[in-house]
């Protein structure tokens, strides 16, 4: 990932460059109430200002000051919401799970920590800031994951049915950009109707010739709305079966009519198209671990704590098995924390390098990820033919990841819908 595409991923409130600066007012007023919190013209200003800079470096036309303005802050609205709810469910994140994320992203932009911040620099980004914004996305990160993640399955069944989709022969994947005009979960009939035309004027402006990415800016209601309604690329097997026969029929640049969703109204467009080969031999570890994980009731200190006491009895005799049987708040623990073999790519940059280093049969210090506290142990290596097994493990993890999106959107609506909003962007 470059700099530049993990800076503006982010969506930084840096102050940019004056030329950039919307007009404002010369007293800082309140332009939105969140439940007990507020939002101020300064604080919209930053985040407008950082848009139109984001934009232009995508060359895609910022819309409008107006519809700007309205756009970011529906997004700083949302997103005030999810922080209260994760503070109010003891959802944080702590300075190491900052200071891991700034790792990754120097050692990703092949510098150290000083190097990173004469980056930022360069792109007129202040470090605190830096730090202030990627702990907030860290944040919201980790509460889709506690809120979302345990309660998607994925079964055997929807990977056979994914594994016979011809598409994935030659394992397509599409890069996609789409707008959402949200529909709230109990909308009348009169807000569904407003909401399609709204639709609509997006899709006549796509077919009159306006770039999708300025459409989506003016229109989406999407957290990607202000990156041009960019996707990314999408492998087959991570999106409906009747969607990928719709992307078959469109060429790179066309788009899709209004499609309606649990959700709401989308309109995807299909920006690219390729195969990538799956073949490969790979080094593979065979992987037990035991995990304790963190939340409400379990501070990461109280975590790591006893995580520390479960590797003191591992050293002092106790099966590493029995341990995890007693012990692990992981699905592995039924089979003694057995994961069975593992590749480079299948888990998280943290638990995947402690696994590619340690020696065999040897209990690892405490590994903190995402899930909480690990201890791991490497019980064999091996040179593998991974071409089916990782296939089938990429189709899954791709299954799961469009599941929890469409969990999280809908759980987005019903946030919104509970939450206590007065928008007062349009009061004099």
């Amino acid at each position: 990932m470059t700099m530049k595409k993990y800076l503006y991923a982010l969506m930084f409130s840096a102050a940019m460059h004056a030329a950039f600066a919307a007009p404002v007012q010369d007293v800082d007023r309140i332009v939105a109430v969140v439940n007990k919190d507020v939002i101020t013209e300064l604080d919209l200003r930053a985040r407008v200002d950082e848009a139109v800079l984001s934009l232009k470096e995508q060359h895609v036309a910022p819309p409008s000051t107006d519809v700007l303005r309205k756009q970011v802050l529906d997004q700083m609205i949302i997103e005030t919401a999810q922080q209260q709810f994760a503070s109010d469910n003891h959802v944080t994140v702590s300075d190491a799970d900052v200071n891991e994320a700034v790792g990754r992203v120097a050692a990703n932009n092949k510098v150290d920590r000083d190097g990173l911040k004469k980056l930022l620099a360069k792109q007129g980004i202040d470090y605190n800031i830096f730090l202030v914004d990627l702990k907030r996305e860290l944040l919201l990160a980790k509460l889709k994951d506690s809120v979302l993640a345990s309660r998607v399955t994925v079964t055997d069944s929807e990977v056979d049915q994914a594994m016979k989709n011809s598409l994935l022969a030659n394992s397509t994947e599409y890069h996609l950009a789409n707008i959402l005009i949200e529909v709230p979960e109990r909308a009348d009939g009169a807000t569904i109707d407003a909401k399609l035309k709204r639709a609509h004027d997006a899709l006549a402006e796509l077919n009159a010739g306006k770039p999708f990415g300025s459409v989506a800016a003016s229109y989406s209601g999407a957290a990607n709305a202000l990156r041009g309604g960019d996707l990314g690329w999408r492998p087959a097997a991570s999106l409906p079966p009747e969607f990928t026969a719709m992307l078959e029929t469109l060429k790179p640049g066309q788009h899709t009519d209004v499609i309606r969703t649990q959700q709401g109204f989308f309109i995807f467009q299909l920006v690219d198209k390729r195969n990538q080969q799956t073949q490969q031999m790979a080094e593979q570890y065979h992987v037990s671990h035991i995990l304790i994980r963190t939340n409400e009731a379990v501070t990461d200190s109280d975590a790591r704590t006893k995580i520390l006491q479960i590797r003191d009895r591992i050293l002092r005799g106790a099966s590493f098995a029995d341990m995890a049987k007693l012990y692990s708040e992981d699905g592995s623990n039924s089979r003694g924390g057995d994961l069975g073999w593992l590749s480079q790519g299948d888990t998280v940059p943290e638990f995947e390098h402690v696994m590619m280093s340690l020696p065999l049969n040897t209990v690892s210090e405490p590994v903190r990820t995402q899930f909480g506290w690990h201890l791991i142990m490497v019980e064999g290596t091996r040179n593998q033919d991974v071409s089916s097994d990782r296939t089938r493990s990429l189709i899954r993890q791709q299954i799961r990841q469009r599941k929890i999106e469409e969990a999280y959107l809908d759980w987005l609506s019903q946030l919104r819908d509970s939450t206590f909003i007065d928008n007062r962007l349009n009061d004099q």
